[in-house]
């Protein structure tokens, strides 16, 4: 039996936040990986070929600069490099015209027209209060907020931009209107509604802040970060190692949980009250994703060169189509015609290319459970914005909506963000409790993104969770030193 205080389930970022949080308050921690490698949604790996790394879940971090877990943990000293391309994200529309974010607001404005000053209007604000904004939504949503001003010009944009009126919201030409829903879209629901709204105040306005990052080499380098992080405080990391009942982890003093709702009742059934587990069982998930990678021989070829430059692309037509679009996945009906986020990571980060090859990322919105192969409905997609981008595929694969759960059981029908979204569920994730990190289980804490403040790559599930495991586990109420120490080379267990 291990003598370690802690233990944590599962090695996405959430996970290792909470380890890498109990291990600075002072606690030894195991933590168990059923994959062979750690990350969760932040890996790296080749497909294709031996020299270019593709990123198999998530790609571009625009929270992992944003985020309190982060800002303190500070990547940038841990030697992660997190480049910011020329453009933040583009939307490319037919005839060649596309909406272009640049980090500079002036700049954005100053390309929008009419719109500009109604864009700089919407942004500045939230620029300006940005640690508050951004400290509001990615907290427990069960606290007074510290910025009060924030929580206002959120409050106010949200009623604007969130609700069935919300038809272009005071923008006269269609790229801002797309601009600005394509960053809803990542709420990845219906649209519009007040949780997307949100979304795209918190995503668009960080476009001119800190910005939409793409870490150097790939999103597996903040994992690594943490792991070496983890093991310079004398934790273990166990990979290939499935934890399938709870009683196997009796002895230690804290269990933390970075798995879904799903995972929990399997996990832990025969534990829970059953009050809890109804609660737990009327769980809501949201549309799926459907991934699909490329290995391309030259850049895409966008109609409008512009688009090329950007960090992020979002495929989604006119405000209206994608308001139609979206809505239609949220209602479970398959379109040939899905809303997709396009990322060459080359653009950014030249070192992922080789002569001749560079990796194409792409997320397709689908159905919830769909099971289509999406690298045709992806291909095609693109190559409406782009024409002769299949001439350039050298490889291909997709992983569809319904099989994306086999790959990550937290993701259940293709749900990446492990529940959906609404306004609801948005709050009382996982269950309407006064601590929803907090299981009946005695000293079992949930961590994963199915508590707020919900799916990313901002590491608060679990940060949030540890803090009040320490709280109410250990009595520690002062939060944790994350600033860097002395670190080993990062090595694993199986």
């Amino acid at each position: 039996m291990s003598h370690a205080d802690a233990a944590v389930v599962g090695t996405g970022p959430n996970g290792l936040a909470a380890a890498v949080t109990l291990a600075r308050a002072g606690m030894t921690v195991d933590l168990f990986e059923a994959a062979d490698e750690a990350g969760g949604g932040l890996r790296t790996r080749p497909l294709f070929d031996s020299g270019v790394d593709h990123d198999i879940c998530s790609a571009v971090h625009p929270l992992a600069p944003a985020s309190r877990f982060f800002r303190e943990f500070d990547l940038a000293a841990r030697g992660v490099e997190l480049l910011h391309p020329e453009f933040s994200y583009a939307h490319p529309l037919a005839g060649g015209r596309a909406g272009i974010v640049h980090r500079d607001l002036d700049v954005t404005a100053g390309r929008l027209g009419e719109d500009g000053a109604r864009w700089h209007r919407l942004m500045a604000p939230l620029v300006k209060h940005s640690r508050g904004v951004v400290d509001l939504m990615l907290s427990g949503q069960r606290s007074r907020p510290a910025d009060g001003r924030g929580a206002l010009l959120l409050a106010g944009r949200v009623l604007r931009h969130g609700t069935r009126f919300a038809d272009g919201s005071g923008f006269t030409g269609e790229e801002a209107r797309a601009l600005l829903t394509g960053v809803a879209a990542h709420a990845v629901g219906k649209l519009p509604s007040p949780t997307s709204a949100a979304v795209s105040m918190l995503l668009g306005h960080l476009a001119h802040g800190s910005g939409w990052c793409v870490p150097r080499g790939g999103s597996a380098r903040i994992a690594d970060a943490m792991a070496e992080d983890l093991l310079a405080h004398g934790c273990t990391l166990y990979t290939g190692h499935e934890v399938r009942r709870l009683d196997e982890l009796k002895g230690y003093r804290v269990v933390l949980l970075d798995i879904g709702v799903r995972g929990l009742l399997r996990l832990a059934a025969e534990a829970l009250p059953r009050s809890y587990s109804r609660q737990l069982a009327a769980f809501r998930y949201g549309p799926g994703a459907a991934k699909a990678d490329f290995l391309v021989s030259d850049p895409i070829p966008w109609t409008n060169r512009e688009v090329g430059r950007a960090g992020t692309v979002h495929l989604g037509g006119t405000q209206a189509e994608m308001f139609r679009q979206e809505t239609l996945n949220h209602q479970g009906v398959p379109t040939d015609e899905p809303f997709v986020l396009v990322v060459d990571p080359a653009a950014s980060d030249p070192g992922r290319a080789r002569p001749g090859k560079r990796p194409v990322w792409a997320y397709a919105h689908v159905p919830h459970g769909d099971t289509r192969d999406p690298v045709d409905l992806v291909r095609r997609r693109i190559e409406q914005y782009a024409p002769g981008f299949s001439d350039t595929v050298l490889a291909s694969c997709g992983i569809s909506a319904a099989a994306f759960e086999q790959y990550n059981p937290n993701y259940v029908g293709g749900d990446i963000g492990s529940g959906a979204m609404n306004l609801y569920q948005a709050v009382a994730r996982p269950a309407p409790r006064l601590d929803p990190y907090r299981t009946p289980v005695p000293g079992v804490y949930l961590c994963s993104a199915a508590t707020p403040p919900g799916p990313g790559v901002h590491g608060m599930c679990g940060y949030l969770a540890a803090r009040s495991a320490l709280r109410r586990e250990c009595g520690i109420r002062t939060a944790p030193v994350l600033s860097p120490m002395r670190t080993a080379p990062y090595e694993r267990k199986t």
